[in-house]
C-alpha cells in the first residue's frame, strides 16, 4: 500500500508539472456565442429558440435561452451532426510543418529544424486530403480542412476489402502527433487520414499561439467547433468510400475521443472505434480538467457552476447519446470499440471515465476496456505511450481482421444459399 501511495503521489507531481509547464494559457471572458449556432438553427427552420436582442443583455436569460438550444440540438442531432458532402474534394502535396502550441525552447528548435530540412530538400513532401467543411466560420484557414493521407500499400490479394481508419490527436496537437501510429496502421494494411481538428495546426487562425478556439468560455463557438470536427470526420469516411474503401474505423485521443464518439453515433459507417481517454460530460471535463482551468476561471468569474456549465455543453457531450449506442441510426450492432483511460489522470477525472466504462456496459456495448498506469499528459511519456500504442495498435489490427472474416463469411453463405436456390429450380 505504502508503494502503491507513493507512486501516485508522484505521478500527481508528474502529471501537474506537465499540465503547468504552458505559460501561453489565455483567460478569455464568458461569452454567449449565439452567433456561432445561429446559421444552423436558422438553416433548419429553429429560428424560435434563438434569443431576442433584449435577452443577449440579460445573462439569466441568456443562459436559459442557450440551455434550451441544447435540448433541441440532442433532439435533432442528426441535423446538428448532418452535412452536405463537399464538392471540391483534393489532394495536395506540401512539407509537413509543425505548427507548435507552446513557446518552449525545445518545441520552437525543433520546429525550425524542420523547416530548415524542407528548404535543403532534406525532407519528402506528404499527400494532405483538403476540402470545405460544410460548418463555417469566421476563419477561412479553418474551414479548409486538412488531414494527411497515409495510404497502405497494395495487398497482394486482389480480393481483400480496403480498410481505413481516420486518426484524431488531442486537444492543441501539433501537425506531427499521432503520426506514427498512421505508419503503424499502414503496415497492417490499413490506410489511414490523420486529421487536423479545427483551430488546429494548418487551421489555427493567425491570432492565436493555441487551439483555444476549438474549447474556450465562448460557449457557442466551442459548440460550432464540434459540430465542425464531426462532419469533418464524416466527410473524410465520404471521400475515402470514393476511393474504393469499405471497412472504417475511427481513432481520437482526448478531445479527439469526443469528437470520434459523436461522429460514431451519428454514422453508421464507422465500425472500428477507439477512444483514447474518454469522459461523459464536456462541461464536466471542462471545469474539473487540470489543463481546462483557464476556461474555468473565466466561467466561475461569471458567476456560473459545474452543474450549469454542463447543461450548456449538454449537446456535444457523448453522455447525451449513449442510447444511440445499439440503435440502427448508429449502426452500433456492428460496432466494436476501445475504452482507453487512465488510473491517475487530472484532465480526464477516472471518475468520469468509469461512468463512460459503465454506461457502455449498461447498453451492451460490444467495447474492451483498458487502464493506463499514469495520468493524461504523462500517456506521451516513457513506457506509457508505448504501452498505450499497443492497446490502439492491437485492438485496430484485430478489429479490422474480424470486418473482413465477416466479409469472406457473408460471402460463403451469399454462394452456398446461391447455389441452393439454382439446385432447387
Amino acid at each position: 500500500m505504502m508503494l502503491k501511495d507513493w507512486y501516485a503521489r508522484w505521478m500527481y507531481a508528474w502529471e501537474t508539472r506537465l499540465t503547468t509547464r504552458d505559460e501561453n494559457r489565455v483567460v478569455r471572458p464568458l461569452e454567449w456565442g449565439f452567433e456561432w449556432i445561429e446559421p444552423f438553427l436558422s438553416a433548419h427552420g429553429h429560428t424560435a429558440v434563438l434569443p431576442g436582442a433584449e435577452v443577449l443583455h440579460n445573462d439569466a436569460a441568456a443562459e436559459a435561452a442557450m440551455v434550451r438550444i441544447n435540448q433541441l440540438l440532442i433532439r435533432h442531432s442528426d441535423q446538428f451532426f448532418g452535412y452536405k458532402k463537399p464538392t471540391d474534394f483534393h489532394l495536395e502535396e506540401r512539407h509537413p510543418e509543425l505548427y507548435p502550441t507552446n513557446v518552449r525552447p525545445e518545441t520552437l528548435a525543433k520546429d525550425a529544424e524542420i523547416k530548415r530540412r524542407a528548404a535543403e530538400g532534406r525532407s519528402k513532401p506528404a499527400q494532405f486530403l483538403r476540402f470545405t467543411s460544410p460548418e463555417r466560420t469566421p476563419y477561412p484557414e479553418n474551414d479548409q480542412v486538412n488531414a494527411r493521407w497515409y495510404p497502405a500499400p497494395a495487398h497482394k490479394d486482389p480480393d481483400r476489402p480496403q480498410q481505413a481508419i481516420i486518426v484524431l490527436p488531442q486537444w492543441n496537437a501539433d501537425a506531427f502527433s499521432h503520426n506514427a501510429l498512421c505508419t503503424i496502421f499502414n503496415r497492417m494494411g490499413i490506410s489511414a487520414l490523420r486529421l487536423s481538428k479545427p483551430y488546429h495546426d494548418i487551421r489555427r487562425p493567425a491570432e492565436l499561439e493555441r487551439s483555444d478556439y476549438a474549447v474556450s468560455a465562448n460557449i457557442g463557438r466551442t459548440l460550432s467547433a464540434c459540430r465542425q470536427a464531426v462532419v469533418d470526420i464524416r466527410c473524410c469516411v465520404d471521400w475515402l468510400e470514393e476511393q474504393g474503401y469499405e471497412h472504417f474505423g475511427v481513432l481520437g485521443t482526448s478531445l479527439g475521443s469526443c469528437y470520434a464518439f459523436l461522429a460514431s453515433m451519428h454514422d453508421p459507417r464507422l465500425r472500428v472505434n477507439a477512444f483514447n481517454h474518454a469522459s461523459t460530460s464536456f462541461g464536466d471535463v471542462v471545469w474539473a480538467g487540470q489543463s481546462t482551468r483557464h476556461i474555468r476561471k473565466a466561467i466561475e468569474d461569471a458567476g456560473l457552476t459545474q452543474e450549469r456549465l454542463r447543461e450548456l455543453w449538454s449537446a456535444i457531450s457523448p453522455v447525451s447519446y449513449f442510447d444511440r449506442i445499439m440503435s440502427a441510426a448508429s449502426g452500433g450492432r456492428d460496432k466494436s470499440a476501445l475504452l482507453v483511460y487512465a488510473e491517475y489522470d487530472l484532465t480526464f477525472p477516472k471518475k468520469y471515465s468509469l461512468q463512460v466504462v459503465e454506461g457502455f456496459r449498461q447498453v451492451g456495448f460490444n467495447f474492451e476496456p483498458r487502464v493506463l498506469p499514469c495520468g493524461h499528459y504523462t500517456t506521451g511519456e516513457t513506457p506509457y505511450k508505448y504501452i498505450d500504442g499497443w492497446y490502439m495498435g492491437s485492438f485496430v489490427y484485430r478489429a479490422f481482421k474480424a470486418l473482413r472474416q465477416q466479409r469472406v463469411e457473408r460471402s460463403v453463405v451469399s454462394r452456398q444459399e446461391a447455389e441452393e436456390e439454382v439446385g432447387v429450380r
